[in-house]
């Protein structure tokens, strides 16, 4: 159902001829030209493209590295009509270009590339659904015991630790579960509680003990930061996945990077040589008649080098992964090449955002299974709404953390990113009261960084501006299906640029805009670039000193729509270190009891403020 429903909105947003439209829905760039193109590793092609007129920039985009793209070629700029297409990834991203790699450019001189679905995640996933359907033995009975038909066991640790890093008690615990797991345990780690850092400290652990891990994560990005805290701490890692997906400061961890300093690789070479000059014998155009079978003899023996090549090559890649004390890979990685290999633990990193069959890809290759993340937060990113409700968006980790309970699962309890007034709501309402700052954090605000002037923005750490009465009523963007608040942007813009002027850099200024057209149009009008502005899922597992919030909808209806998910909620408003400030109509927002709750709470901290008394905004600039 998920592999249908991208396949439908790719074809849909093709088949779109406003230019404006597909753009500013942030998943295709239009009007390219290719202005590069290099030789990567693997055969594959590097081309880097930018807009015809190459004096702009490029849009807003969601196309990050290692995003699977489409590059098609367009018959003219009006119609846009697609004439040939080929897949690729996105390998690096610019201001003013973007850089893909694919096996071959489709033929044409102007270009499109669109965000593209995965069909060989899906695939893989598939694959793994039937093994472990199938599975006898270890996986087998980690499959009962996922699905409540065998009991957990746990042995605690027999003797006292040596951390790696200084952790705190409940990441020490963590670990301790963790390393005493027979079979499965869970790391709840809530919003700056340093979830990876516990994480990498088991690999250490781990590593220690003799044992061989397996760390994984939905994302690329995710799986980088685990690669970097890795290799900063001295490991012997090796990252799996497509050259142009890992971050360019770690390829030297990449499995293609290290097969190219592999002994093998100079044979390997002689041999491509060789290859390359019998299809040229084959191929030349000579005045005499080339003897019969000739040509069809060279090719043959080009065809068996390169066997012997992928031979070679397949030696290599076993011989380093052997070595290696853990390997690195997105949990969709391809699994003809961990083939036989197998290893005592399988960290999965993220595994909220992970959907189930995607965990059990790597757990088919492992003993025990952690599972580190947080259900309060976004749940893995699904398109089709019935295959949602059949169940594919609860992800692996909370359907166990319903089913296993307490025993297997340890909360990560002192947090190191927020002042405690944009703690407390979130820990009482999703944590059970339970986190706690770290002192360097508890009462930090703006006014303490270097250049920052103290006035009573930067001084308190939460303000909430209450938009009730005013009119400023949401409305629908044009030729769209998204919602935007015009007036509500111009508040936004406003405290941006009052925080600059109280001295915060413009990119330790983060906006929020849960609803896509907001973000568009306040991208618009925001006069600083250094400003980033996204969407919740977008800002997932990152943070910023600033943070402002537009939470965009007001009528008279009480409708909030998707505002209404209490866990994006929960993302939003976590995000911020030192000040957040939250914008909305209570009247609107009233409908929710999840709301009426966080106004009361803005209410009580003294952060609540009416905008017809607010000190930011003068009630006739009102559009």
């Amino acid at each position: 159902m998920e592999m249908e429903a991208e396949k439908k909105r790719l074809f849909e947003r093709q088949k779109r001829r406003n230019p404006t439209l597909i753009e500013k829905s942030g998943e295709a760039i239009l009007d390219l030209v290719v202005i590069d193109q290099d030789k990567g590793m693997g055969d594959r092609l590097l081309v880097t493209l930018a807009k015809s007129n190459q004096e702009l920039g490029l849009p807003w985009t969601r196309l990050k590295v290692g995003s699977p793209i489409v590059m098609s070629s367009v018959s003219d700029r009006k119609s846009m009509q697609i004439t040939e297409s080929k897949q690729g990834v996105v390998s690096k991203r610019g201001t003013r270009s973007i850089q893909v790699a694919l096996a071959e450019i489709p033929a044409g001189s102007r270009f499109r590339i669109d965000l593209a679905g995965n069909d060989i995640t899906h695939r893989r996933h598939l694959q793994a659904i039937a093994q472990v359907k199938l599975a006898t033995g270890r996986l087998g009975r980690l499959r009962d015991m996922f699905f409540g038909h065998r009991p957990t066991r746990f042995q605690p640790p027999t003797e006292k630790l040596s951390f790696e890093t200084d952790l705190n008690p409940s990441q020490q615990a963590a670990v301790n579960r963790a390393l005493g797991a027979k079979d499965v345990a869970i790391i709840h780690g809530p919003p700056g509680t340093g979830k990876t850092t516990t994480v990498v400290e088991l690999i250490i652990q781990c590593v220690r003990r003799g044992e061989k891990v397996l760390a994984c994560a939905p994302s690329n990005t995710a799986v980088d930061n685990l690669v970097e805290k890795l290799t900063n701490k001295k490991q012997n890692i090796v990252r799996l996945g497509h050259s142009a997906r890992v971050d360019e400061k770690l390829r030297d961890t990449s499995l293609d990077q290290l097969v190219s300093q592999h002994e093998n690789s100079s044979i390997i070479r002689e041999m491509q040589r060789e290859i390359d000059s019998l299809h040229h014998q084959a191929d030349r155009h000579t005045r005499a008649r080339p003897a019969p079978g000739m040509r069809r003899s060279l090719r043959q023996e080009a065809k068996h080098l390169k066997s012997s090549i992928r031979l070679l090559e397949l030696q290599a890649i076993d011989h380093i992964i052997e070595r290696a004390d853990c390997i690195c890979a997105t949990t969709a990685f391809d699994t003809r090449v961990l083939a036989e290999h197998f290893f005592d633990l399988c960290i999965i990193d993220e595994a909220c955002q992970c959907v189930e069959p995607g965990c059990w890809q790597p757990i088919a290759h492992s003993q025990r299974v952690v599972l580190a993340g947080d259900h309060c937060q976004l749940p893995p990113t699904i398109i089709s709404e019935t295959a949602a409700q059949e169940g594919f968006g609860l992800s692996l980790l909370e359907r166990l953390h319903q089913l296993l309970g307490e025993p297997c699962t340890e909360l990560l309890e002192t947090q190191y990113r927020m002042h405690d007034q944009i703690m407390d709501f979130s820990s009482r309402r999703f944590y059970k009261g339970r986190l706690v700052g770290h002192a360097s954090v508890q009462t930090h605000v703006l006014a303490d960084l270097p250049g920052v002037e103290g006035n009573s923005l930067t001084d308190h750490p939460v303000t909430f501006i209450d938009t009730a009465g005013t009119g400023w009523q949401e409305e629908l963007e044009p030729d769209g299906e998204s919602k935007r608040n015009p007036n509500e942007a111009n508040l936004v813009v406003r405290f941006c640029n009052h925080l600059m002027a109280s001295g915060l850099q413009p990119e330790k200024i983060s906006v929020i805009a849960p609803y896509a057209a907001q973000g568009r149009l306040l991208r618009s009008i925001n006069p600083n670039q250094a400003i980033e502005i996204d969407t919740v899922d977008g800002f997932q597992g990152r943070e910023n000193e600033a943070v402002v919030i537009s939470l965009t909808r007001s009528n008279p209806n009480g409708e909030i729509g998707f505002l209404s998910d209490e866990r994006r909620m929960n993302v939003a408003l976590t995000r911020a270190k030192r000040k957040l400030i939250v914008i909305g109509d209570s009247a609107t927002l009233s409908s929710s009891d999840f709301f009426v709750r966080l106004v009361e709470y803005f209410e009580a901290i003294g952060a609540y403020q009416s905008i017809w008394e607010s000190d930011w905004w003068n009630p006739e600039d009102s559009l």
